[in-house]
């Protein structure tokens, strides 16, 4: 996506992230606050206790760090007004189902709101217990994808995997990235059941 047709296409939208605390995460989501001014709200998906354990994780796993320096510098006195209106912490888990939403009034109002979702919460340990694995990487991204079919005005849905997860279509040297649509596999002609693998 070129940066203009990027620009506005996040112009007045509203975006949630997943896996916010991540290395990954972090760089897009600072990237995205100094470059897209027209961003209307950010709306991140942390795991805590309660609301108040959230925004102290946002403020010291996030945007206390080195990496909103040059954000910092150039907003200035404004920058902590300016991250509490365009950047809010949502207590939530991508293992559970409706990713742990369990505030129906928050549950509906994000739904409503989002035209945008970025999905990169995965544990990346190569030695994570297979059931922690599982219920992350595995059972959370389909937990992503069924909010995000409740979500009337979903625009895009971009999901964040590491290097190593690659089909046999990728076998080429020049992957040409393409829209899925929702429920489209890469091979097209397969459908994965996460339930029956989960089994």
């Amino acid at each position: 996506m070129e940066l203009e047709s990027a620009q506005q296409f996040l112009k007045g939208k509203t975006t949630s992230v997943t896996g916010a605390t991540g290395f990954l995460a972090k760089v897009f989501m600072e990237k995205l606050l100094r470059t897209q001014p027209g961003l209307k709200k950010l709306y991140l998906l942390l795991r805590a206790s309660d609301s108040d354990a959230a925004t102290q994780r946002l403020h010291h796993d996030i945007t206390g760090k080195d990496l909103f320096t040059v954000l910092r510098d150039r907003m200035g006195a404004d920058f902590d007004s300016f991250m509490s209106e365009k950047v809010e912490a949502i207590v939530g888990d991508v293992s559970l189902v409706n990713l742990g939403l369990n505030d129906g009034n928050i549950g509906r109002k994000i739904k409503e709101e989002i035209d945008f979702i970025v999905s990169s919460a995965a544990t990346t340990r190569f030695d994570e217990r297979f059931h922690v694995a599982m219920k992350i990487n595995t059972m959370g991204a389909l937990h992503v994808l069924n909010f995000a079919q409740g979500c009337p005005n979903l625009q895009a849905l971009l999901h964040v995997s590491t290097a190593y997860v690659c089909g046999e279509a990728y076998n080429e040297k020049v992957i040409k990235e393409e829209p899925l649509k929702m429920g489209q596999t890469i091979k097209g002609n397969s459908k994965l059941d996460i339930e029956s693998e989960n089994k």
